[in-house]
């Protein structure tokens, strides 16, 4: 199998870290990120036009067919990245233990994805009662991945918080394969008593793991799970803009991901995040324009007859 995957050297075109949304497409950013009459077909083309990277969460439930993957590669702007969730079958059905078939059917899709330089890493996301006592699996499993893909893991589990023999053994494990560590921040969401219906789920499901800013691999993976009051989210932004700017520093190249409970602020929740980075980052590019705003600007206000 041909190796595909990148380099911390390796910079990709435009802005030096990849930013992007757990989603890319999303009827409520029509007339902002998107045109106001932009089709289902037109979303991912706009959607890679401003973010180099998305959140492949789809796959956590079943696989693209290849007529989806090519869409994904002809639709998207070239070297935009995917980064895809393990399926549900392998991480939560099966907790890592005879799963080959359907991990060679993921990987097959990895491999079309990294053909056409469309894959950023894959992140395996464990249950929240998967323990440190069924580490013989995690570390089997681990090993058993192909080393041509880059990827990362994350945990829920208070073991491998614990700051001693199961998370030393992780970290030293993932360091040792080169796969990143999923920091998780959900610090913001849980800042506040819930503000709506969304706001209330979401501090249901989403986990109060503990922030960590562990580096075990070549991409430091970012989840920042915010509010949607992204103004609010800006101590938190601002925290990881210096850090992911030290990442930088160091030749890493970071993806970072922006949620919000209702995802029709996760765009937003990203761009303050670049607008904080620019403060740690000289020479910084700009985020680059939204369709939809642009769209705004170039049409025509109509003159008042009276």
């Amino acid at each position: 199998m041909e190796v595909h995957s990148r380099t911390a050297s390796e910079k990709l075109p435009g802005l030096p870290y990849l930013i992007g949304c757990p989603i890319w497409a999303c009827e409520r950013w029509k007339g902002t990120l998107f045109t106001r009459r932009a089709s289902r077909s037109e979303w991912l083309a706009q959607y890679s036009a401003v973010f180099n990277t998305v959140e492949g969460n789809s796959t956590f439930y079943g696989l693209p067919t290849l007529d989806a993957l090519e869409r994904w590669t002809t639709e998207s702007a070239p070297g935009f990245q995917f980064a895809l969730k393990f399926p549900r079958a392998i991480s939560h059905e099966h907790r890592l233990s005879g799963v080959s078939r359907v991990t060679g059917a993921f990987l097959e899709v990895l491999e079309k994805l990294a053909a056409a330089n469309r894959l950023g890493p894959s992140f395996l996301q464990l249950p929240p009662n998967f323990t440190g006592r069924e580490w013989p699996a995690l570390e089997a499993y681990l090993r058993s991945l192909p080393r041509d893909f880059p990827y990362a893991l994350e945990v829920r589990h208070p073991d491998f918080f614990d700051g001693g023999v199961h998370e030393l053994r992780l970290d030293s494990l993932l360091r040792e394969l080169q796969i990143d560590r999923v920091l998780l921040d959900s610090r913001p969401l849980f800042s506040a008593p819930p503000a709506d219906g969304a706001e209330a789920g979401a501090q249901q499901r989403k986990p109060k793991s503990p922030h960590r800013t562990t580096i075990t691999g070549p991409r430091p993976f970012v989840r920042i799970i915010g509010k949607n009051d992204v103004p609010a989210m800006a101590p938190w932004l601002g925290e990881w803009a210096q850090v992911t700017a030290q990442w930088l520093d160091q030749g890493l190249t970071p993806y970072i991901f922006a949620h919000t409970p209702d995802d029709t602020f996760a765009p937003h929740a990203a761009r303050c995040f670049h607008e904080a980075l620019s403060q740690f980052v000289a020479g910084l590019p700009d985020f680059p324009p939204w369709p939809g705003e642009q769209e705004s600007k170039q049409t025509p206000t109509q003159q008042r007859l009276f």
